[in-house]
């Protein structure tokens, strides 16, 4: 598995593709690599030689914040939010949907597993 950026990219996927493991590398950023380098976006990444591979590395370096520098920068953005109050940094301290979305259902993912609270007796029941 060739490493690019402290990341091992799969083997036998074509290059552009492969890219994509790298965090902060998506599918337009990674058709401007392959085009910057000259590389074919078709090659599967095993048939990189090493010279390509630091050309990749250096084209990264300079143009693309990724991995731990974007994922420290992102966590800084929440914090920032979460700091002023605002109403997205509310959300985020809450852990509910950050983005407008409803809450009365759904949103399982940000609330986690329901939590089951117990309903009113029935009329019925009191008699």
């Amino acid at each position: 598995m060739p490493r690019v950026a402290g990341v091992d990219i799969p083997n036998d996927k074509a290059t552009v593709y492969a890219l994509r493991y790298i965090y902060g590398v998506g599918p337009k950023s990674a058709e401007v690599i392959c085009e910057k380098t000259g590389i074919d976006p078709k090659t599967p990444s095993k048939e990189l030689n090493e010279e390509q591979l630091s050309k990749i590395a250096g084209i990264l370096e300079e143009d693309f914040i990724i991995e731990g520098q974007l994922r420290r920068q992102v966590q800084q953005n929440v914090a920032r939010l979460r700091d002023i109050a605002c109403y997205r940094g509310l959300r985020h301290r809450r852990g509910l949907p950050v983005r407008g979305q409803r809450t009365k259902t759904n949103a399982r993912t940000r609330k986690g597993p329901r939590k089951t609270v117990a309903g009113k007796k029935s009329v019925k029941e009191m008699r």
